[in-house]
């Protein structure tokens, strides 16, 4: 199953990374926004795949982390490298603080916290007109290149590979932490989390590490999310995006980092081939996440590696 599972992913990487060779422009900007959203997704997986903690408000760690960067690069100057790690990093801060927050309730109540969180952020940048510009957002981001050049980042194939190279770095970070005894924790509290705190592990710090990092992944991927189109607007931050997040979580493959990656991918092919033939193409979907759910829990990811195995 390793073999199968690193020569998959070995393949995605090789695709991606001569994609540009051979995709039109507007298929391009497509597939930066997949591979944005294949981080924000697997930032997520760290904390419902791999822990178990259902979060309903992870929007709130794409939006801090958009209109972190975004205010960065509007008023400040600063170059576009900076920006987006330290809107990832002080997201990730964040985090910490929501972490401790949520963590001190379990199951529906942790969720209905991290809802009420981001619904919170939603809230106030509506009325923080001043630094979030209200309804209308931050527009106009540019990608402020600075002292330091990097100007190739500036053009669509720069920040592809920039974008990519955020994916992979995530990736790798995520599969070495999970591979850790800090993940068998992690594993151990998705299971039974009481018999891991009998075996004398403080659950709750674990709970507030994962969050945290989970939040500074998100952050990263809205960070690169804001110079990317331009803007960063409220409706990063709603209710809707959490769910839609956790749908290619789902869909994906819970639990395997990639998994997430390709139901992000997944669920913009299916966003952008519905839409075009009708206006109710959310109903649509509902119904292939419904079938997902029922016929395939283990996701696109487990399919594929299950199949190939047998082969």
């Amino acid at each position: 199953m390793r073999g199968v599972t690193g020569l998959i992913s070995i393949v995605v990487a090789l695709a991606l990374g001569l994609a540009p060779l051979g995709l039109p422009p507007f298929a391009m900007t497509l597939l930066t926004e997949a591979v944005i959203l294949g981080l924000f997704a697997m930032s997520l997986d760290l904390m419902f795949g791999y822990t178990r903690l259902v979060s309903f408000g992870h929007a709130a760690a794409y939006g801090l982390g958009a209109y972190a960067c975004g205010w960065l690069l509007l008023h400040t100057g600063t170059p576009l490298l900076f920006a987006v790690f330290a809107a990832a990093l002080m997201t990730g801060l964040i985090g910490i603080g929501v972490g401790w927050m949520c963590t001190l309730a379990t199951g529906v109540s942790f969720s209905m916290l991290t809802l009420a969180f981001a619904q919170l952020l939603y809230a106030i940048s509506f009325k923080w007109t001043s630094v979030t510009g209200g309804s209308d957002g931050l527009a106009g981001i540019p990608r402020t290149m600075g002292p330091l050049g990097f100007a190739a980042l500036s053009s669509k194939t720069g920040f592809y590979y920039l974008a990519l190279a955020c994916l992979v770095g995530g990736y790798l970070v995520c599969a070495a932490l999970v591979r850790s005894p800090f993940g068998a924790v992690l594993r151990g509290i998705r299971e039974n989390e009481a018999k891991t705190t009998a075996l004398g592990y403080n659950t709750r710090l674990y709970k507030i590490a994962v969050v945290a990092i989970s939040y500074g992944l998100g952050g990263l991927a809205g960070a690169l999310y804001a110079p990317f189109a331009g803007f960063a607007n409220t409706e990063l931050l709603f209710w809707l995006l959490s769910g839609q997040v956790l749908i290619m979580v789902i869909v994906g493959g819970a639990g395997t980092l990639v998994g997430p990656v390709l139901g992000a991918a997944f669920f913009m092919l299916m966003e952008h081939q519905l839409s075009a033939w009708t206006e109710a193409w959310a109903l649509y979907f509902g119904l292939i996440f419904i079938a997902f759910v029922l016929f395939a829990p283990q996701g696109i990811w487990g399919l594929a590696t299950g199949r190939l195995s047998r082969t």
